[in-house]
């Protein structure tokens, strides 16, 4: 099986973008697309837009997939309100006193693009198997949801909801299923897809091995728990990634064929939550593009990866 596995990054999924649009140029044809946080968005929207596609012409045109991807992101992902809104710090103040707090953020816009841009039915009869994750805060489970899930959008909303910043997500009006970004657990979800028996598996992530070089204001609240959240991140997509190479190797000696090819930034890619534009999205789709064009070539990837 065919597995496009894509982990999570916050904003940084811009990148993941123009990746996903340089794996899919290459011939790569997912059979099932994996998401954590950002890429449960970038995964959601590719697998509905496979649906729609095969619903209108019974056939998938791939690179159109991506380019459709990148558009979205150029039209609606240019600001900061255009996914999330600083809530008012005397009614943050007053329900976190009540045990009301619902989050730094209000990423009420994030969920209008999600339920305005993915249709249920479409997503539901693609042909294209989709899994995304994200942990339930009660239990503390990592729980992954398919396109066959009638909550499919709350648990994209969820893995999407970044810990203190945004909510917490109710998932089908159960108020005792409430969840919180996947990246709690897994951010790049490779042991799932593994586990469901993908043989060729291309990865894209959006953090660098190493990280951090440039400064930031560590006296900003909101910077200084993305800052935290990014650290958490990088050491459990590190882990991610080592496990799923060393499965595989064992794999290639026990004489089974397995494949990863691993896209992820040389260095850190930056992007301020609270102040970017339309140039600096742009500029990480272009980056995620030449980067992943560059990854394919030098392991020799043809039409085919």
């Amino acid at each position: 099986m065919r597995a496009l596995v894509l982990g999570g990054g916050s904003l940084k999924g811009a990148f993941q973008a123009g990746a996903i649009q340089a794996i899919l140029e290459a011939g790569f044809e997912p059979e099932a697309i994996y998401g954590i946080s950002v890429g449960s968005l970038n995964a959601v929207f590719l697998a509905h837009e496979a649906g729609k596609q095969f619903a209108e012409h019974g056939a998938i045109d791939w690179p159109k997939a991506g380019r459709q991807l990148i558009e979205f992101w150029i039209r609606n992902i240019t600001k900061p309100e255009d996914v999330a809104e600083i809530r008012s710090r005397i009614m943050m103040g007053y329900n976190t006193l009540m045990s009301r707090f619902d989050g730094l953020l209000d990423n009420t816009p994030l969920q209008t693009l999600i339920r305005t841009h993915i249709k249920l039915p479409i997503l539901i009869n693609s042909p294209v198997k989709l899994k995304v994750g994200a942990v339930d805060i009660i239990k503390g489970d990592l729980v992954y949801a398919t396109n066959e899930d009638e909550c499919i959008l709350d648990y994209v909303i969820a893995s999407s909801s970044l810990p203190f910043l945004m909510p917490a997500v109710c998932i089908g009006g159960d108020r005792q299923k409430m969840f919180l970004d996947g990246g709690l657990r897994e951010v790049a979800p490779l042991r799932e897809a593994i586990d469901d028996g993908a043989d060729e598996l291309v990865c894209v992530a959006c953090h660098a091995k190493r990280i951090f070089t440039e400064k930031f204001n560590y006296r900003s609240l909101l910077n200084l728990v993305e800052r935290v959240k990014d650290i958490t991140v990088n050491q459990i997509v590190n882990n991610d990634i080592a496990w799923a190479e060393r499965w595989i190797e064992r794999e290639k000696l026990r004489g089974n064929d397995m494949r990863l090819t691993l896209i992820r930034p040389h260095e850190p890619l930056y992007l301020n939550l609270m102040k970017f534009s339309s140039d600096d999205i742009g500029r990480l789709i272009v980056q995620g593009y030449q980067h992943a064009t560059e990854v394919l070539r030098a392991e020799g990837v043809g039409r085919k990866v």
